[in-house]
């Protein structure tokens, strides 16, 4: 049995915090928030800037040929498999100074803390920063996590192309952050990700800490309707073959069958074109896409195959077609209940209220999920904004969240005695 950590044990908040806020000065956004997109020059030197904190911890870097960033304090057992921790550094265009970056510099932060406590482990911790997590300029998100856990072929995930054409592998080797390591050889003893929650659950209920017990699994399905384009002014109601009359109705669906399967299930359409988009034209395409959450298997499955059941019968009578298509997927993840406990164990023994919770969005410790023992932990975020310039969260929150990481990397990495 490991002994547990003192409950004296904490980081440096404040240095936590300026680490932050001088990461922000980097790709700043028009509002206040980030604009650090992945493979842009404003990521190339938000790397450098965290490889010289790193390097001057005592950290050694390693870089695989996705790009992703492997930091290491080695243990005292030259046999024993590390304890990985980290996020990723790039935003969304109007993304916030957090989203990401809180995880991988809190886990900075946890070395900087042992340094200063002089704690020596057994198991080598890593700090990691993954690359394309957002998916912003290169789809799909959790693009290089996913490289790295055998969901995604490389060579696929180096030919995704951004708005411009560009490729991911090209981008990646002008910045100069192709490394040389092949992805996915590293084994880990576990892997923890400390990220803000991106929901308003733990702020609403006045709770310092998320223990995430489990990962949403998803649907995104992309659905086309064809109707006819036609006058809106001189086209009779009862003669007209309305694509976006056709959504409105398909857009109730997908509420209906997320309220269905509560609780924890979600559903919305967030992504709309209409064509040709004229003020006086009804609309003979329209193409949006459906996003169906659950963290149980049967039900996300379930929610699905009503959609595809019902949504078909909606626009028949109104003589429009419609085809459904699978754009995205990946199946829940329930996040192992012994790092959980771990988590809940240090709130605890810190003093932090906290709540378990379930992640909404999906987060590179999903696919690590399948590779090793894998946990997160979340800090509130003010009115649970995120992919948004306005996220905030306060210097207490940080630190509250990066004491329990410490608490649940010393732990699992063992005290060296």
């Amino acid at each position: 049995m490991v002994a547990a950590p003192g409950e004296n044990m904490r980081v440096n908040g404040d240095r936590l915090w300026d680490t932050l806020m001088e990461m922000a000065k980097i790709g700043p956004g028009i509002a206040g928030g980030n604009n650090r997109q992945t493979l842009t020059d404003e990521d190339g030197e938000g790397r450098r800037l965290f490889q010289r904190w790193c390097e001057a911890s005592g950290l050694t870097m390693g870089v695989d040929t996705m790009g992703n960033m492997f930091f290491t304090r080695p243990g005292t057992d030259p046999d024993a498999l590390p304890v990985y921790v980290g996020s990723h550094l790039d935003t969304q265009p109007t993304g916030g100074k957090f989203d990401g970056v809180l995880g991988v510099l809190a886990g900075l932060e946890v070395i900087r803390s042992m340094n200063d406590l002089g704690i020596r482990t057994k198991s080598p911790v890593v700090v990691t920063n993954w690359t394309n997590e957002e998916g912003a300029r290169f789809a799909p998100a959790m693009l290089a996590s996913g490289v790295f856990a055998g969901i995604h072929d490389e060579a696929w995930a180096k030919e995704r192309t951004d708005a411009k054409g560009k490729k991911f592998g090209e981008e990646l080797k002008r910045i100069g952050w192709e490394g040389t390591e092949p992805v996915g050889s590293r084994k880990m003893k576990a892997f923890l990700e400390y990220h803000i929650e991106q929901g308003p659950i733990l702020e609403a209920e006045g709770k310092d800490i998320g223990v995430v017990t489990h990962g949403q699994g998803l649907w995104w399905l992309q659905v086309t309707l064809t109707g006819k384009e036609a006058h809106t002014g001189s086209t009779p109601m009862p003669m007209r073959k309305n694509a976006s009359l056709a959504m409105g109705r398909i857009l109730e669906l997908v509420n209906t069958i997320a309220m269905d399967n509560q609780p924890s299930a979600v559903g919305g359409v967030g992504h709309i074109e209409v064509s040709p988009g004229s003020r006086n034209v009804l609309p003979g395409k329209v193409v949006f896409t459906v996003d169906f959450r659950s963290p149980n298997q049967a039900t996300l499955d379930a929610m699905k195959a009503r959609f595809e059941a019902e949504a078909p019968k909606i626009v028949e009578p109104m003589g429009v077609g419609i085809a459904i298509e699978p754009v995205g997927h990946f199946d829940p993840v329930t996040f192992s209940p012994e790092l959980t406990a771990t988590i809940r164990n240090a709130a605890e023994r810190l003093g932090y209220s906290h709540r378990d919770i379930i992640s909404g969005a999906g987060h590179d410790a999903c696919w690590m999920n399948k590779v090793a023992p894998t946990a997160m932990i979340f800090c509130p975020c003010v009115d649970g904004l995120s992919h948004n310039e306005a996220e905030d969260i306060s210097k207490e929150w940080a630190a509250a969240g990066a004491d329990v990481l410490l608490h649940a990397v010393v732990e699992t990495a063992g005290v060296a005695e």
